[in-house]
């Protein structure tokens, strides 16, 4: 057996050095293996990633929502988007079959109707389901003829897009016994909005521009909005929620 001694001694030197640097090239792997486990775990701990994404922004609040979302809080000039009701979907509360609504919009608001006739209240359709091009002509051409600041116009009409009318849910009611008062904020001191303001939350009917309203559009006693099934109540509630959390 050849002894150690008999290894020449430049061999001998580099073995050894060899082994030496294995000693401090083991540490470092331990020690960045351990310093990343504690660093990852303390990460978990702070920043609790065992939530699904969508609840880390619900229970924490600094996080802003993602872009996706964010683009779904549009609005202009205080009116919101809706989405324009199917023709098929629409069915005529007027003799003329000039006004329109959504069929459970429709009967609900006949069957008012019919009651406040009853009671001596004489209800006026006046406009309910409004297509966007409607609204292009009411808002852009009636602003022009009345030399009107765009911010102005906001005030008493929706941009093209951004009305309650186009979901057929939306009506503007009017007395019969006093049409001087129609689409105007006297309308207010009429026996029909009277009866509609004791008696419309009966029918599934609300105001959507009271004073002082979420939106900053101008009041309007006469423009009143259908609430009593699912999509009619997702339309306008949803909507108004997506408005809250689009403040700056």
């Amino acid at each position: 057996m050849r002894r150690s001694d008999d290894i020449p001694e430049a061999i001998r030197k580099k073995s050894s050095k060899k082994g030496s640097n294995r000693i401090p090239f083991l540490l470092l792997i331990f020690t960045t293996t351990v310093g990343i486990a504690i660093v990852s775990f303390f990460l978990k701990i702070f920043l609790n990633t065992t939530l699904s994404p969508s609840e880390i922004v619900t229970k924490r609040p600094d996080i802003a929502p993602s872009t996706a979302t964010t683009e779904k809080l549009e609005n202009i000039l205080g009116h919101l988007p809706y989405v324009e009701a199917k023709q098929g979907d629409l069915v005529p509360i007027t003799a003329s079959g000039r006004v329109r609504l959504k069929k459970n919009a429709a009967a609900k608001f006949l069957a008012m109707e019919q009651d406040a006739r009853s009671q001596g209240i004489i209800l006026e359709p006046i406009s309910g389901f409004r297509s966007v091009q409607d609204q292009r002509y009411l808002f852009f051409k009636i602003k022009e003829e009345r030399k009107e600041p765009t911010t102005k116009r906001a005030e008493v009409s929706a941009p093209p897009g951004y009305s309650e009318h186009h979901t057929g849910y939306a009506i503007d009611i009017g007395d019969a016994k006093n049409p001087s008062t129609n689409l105007n904020r006297d309308f207010d001191k009429t026996d029909a909005f009277g009866w509609l303001q004791r008696n419309a939350n009966k029918y599934s009917y609300e105001m959507s521009f009271p004073h002082n309203n979420v939106q900053g559009v101008r009041y309007e006693p006469w423009h009143w909005r259908f609430v009593g099934d699912q999509d009619s109540l997702e339309t306008f509630y949803k909507a108004e929620q997506l408005k809250q959390h689009s403040k700056p």
